[in-house]
């Protein structure tokens, strides 16, 4: 462009010697690796004005145009134009450097990044900070309290309530809810927002740490009792399951941020109950039931039918406390199965069926071939199979359209087969049996 004599070395650094005998240097030092960059930098529509503009002086400047005519042509001011100059000159050796030593391992979008920090603004101190320290730590310390208990006005704050509690604390003399909401977001604390959660009950706080250890233990010899042929099963039911069927159709996401847009009015077809079987050692959903119902007899079918699956191995089903999981007819079954001879007695009088304490005892036998490990009550979050259906309400329940009671049958048949094939694998399960903190 302006320069009269380029000449290229064998680094492929150009240094330009200038058109006007006024000019104080005569080189300028740039490889051909960033002038490309600078230039692509130039031409990009989305760049900005101020790199735009600081990429442009040094390519002129590079090209041999003098500073007060590079000035002129740019409309800005020769101090503008000689800073960055000598911005470009002072870091050229940085970027000369990174280009020789990291060429194979700097990608050009890395190395593009590099030289935009040069012709970037340097850090501002900004104003001072009106707040100290320690001030910010006790708003968001107000924001953490719960006062659900408490005799005022409310059982939750927003910044604006926050603010007006740090000036009557004297915390602060003013402080505006703007300020209060920049604070707790730097620091990650959100008060507007909750979530519930289940606290284990129990009277025997030995007694419920064992069952606990008992669940845990198992999940650790899963994937080597599995190998020997023993199935690991989490199991419980997920009952009613509503097939809903939208009055309209859902609309889809359009660029420009618009949501999908999903009918609220929806009419109802009818519920359904899933007994899943999740096996610990592979992840796999195995021998599901979908009724409409989950009734005692509904869950002997279905152990009976898993079971089924693998007459003559060892089965070992994890699951909660539910009556119908400790009832007469499942202690039959488990009975006939494992000690055909053995005498049960009779419900409610005498015998392993007197009541529902001696069934469980008896159904938990670990020396029956088909035994239950029952997780303390309140505590069904050791039940793996929870974190399965919290998949499938995810994935299938929660935004799905269902026009009857089968198609959504259909349909969960078809998540659990798809599930099977692309998303099981066993759950990596960390709890040790430790009491859980909030």
């Amino acid at each position: 462009m302006f320069a009269e004599n380029a000449v290229a070395d064998s680094s492929a650094e150009v240094f330009c010697e200038s058109v006007t005998k006024k000019r104080e240097d005569t080189t300028f030092p740039m490889t051909d690796r960033q002038r490309d960059i600078l230039e692509q930098m130039t031409r990009r529509t989305t760049c900005e004005k101020r790199l735009w503009e600081r990429s442009n002086i040094i390519l002129l400047h590079a090209d041999g145009m003098p500073k007060r005519r590079i000035a002129k042509d740019m409309g800005t001011d020769i101090k503008t134009v000689r800073k960055w100059c000598e911005r470009w000159e002072d870091s050229h050796p940085g970027l000369r450097s990174a280009e020789e030593s990291e060429e194979e391992k700097m990608s050009p979008a890395a190395y593009e990044k590099k030289i935009a920090g040069v012709l970037g603004d340097a850090p501002r101190p900004g104003a001072p900070p009106r707040f100290s320290p320690e001030q910010v730590v006790h708003i968001a310390a107000i924001a953490c309290e719960v006062i659900d208990n408490s005799d005022g006005p409310v059982s939750g704050r927003t910044y604006k309530d926050i603010a007006r509690e740090a000036v009557s604390r004297e915390i602060v003399e003013t402080i505006s809810p703007d300020s209060v909401g920049r604070f707790l977001r730097e620091a990650q604390v959100k008060p507007h927002k909750s979530r519930y959660w289940l606290n284990a009950k129990y009277d025997d706080e030995e007694q419920f740490g064992e069952e606990v250890m008992a669940v845990c233990d198992i999940y650790l010899q899963a994937s080597e009792l599995h190998k020997q042929g023993t199935h690991v099963v989490c199991n419980d039911e997920k009952t009613g399951i509503q097939a809903l069927e939208r009055c309209h159709v859902t609309h889809p996401a359009e660029p420009g941020g618009k949501p999908q847009r999903v009918e609220y009015n929806y009419e109802r077809h009818g519920t359904l109950c899933l007994i899943a079987n999740l096996e610990v050692a592979t992840g796999r959903i195995i021998a599901p039931t979908i009724s409409p119902t989950g009734t005692e007899d509904d869950y002997v079918r279905h152990i009976t039918q898993t079971t089924d699956t693998d007459p003559e191995a060892k089965w070992i089903f994890i699951t909660d406390n539910l009556n119908t999981h400790q009832s007469e007819s499942l202690t039959e079954l488990i009975a006939r199965r494992c000690h055909p001879d053995i005498f049960l007695g009779m419900k409610g009088k005498s015998g392993i069926l007197k009541s529902m304490e001696t069934r469980r005892e008896f159904l938990s036998d670990p020396s029956h071939r088909i035994h239950f490990i029952y997780t303390p009550k309140h505590a069904s979050w050791l039940n793996q199979v929870e974190i399965w259906f919290s998949v499938l309400s995810r994935r299938l329940i929660r935004r799905g359209n269902f026009s009857s009671t089968e198609h959504l049958r259909i349909r969960m048949r078809k998540f659990i087969d798809f599930f099977n094939e692309t998303m099981a694998k066993p759950f990596k399960w960390t709890y040790t049996g430790r009491p859980l903190a909030a």
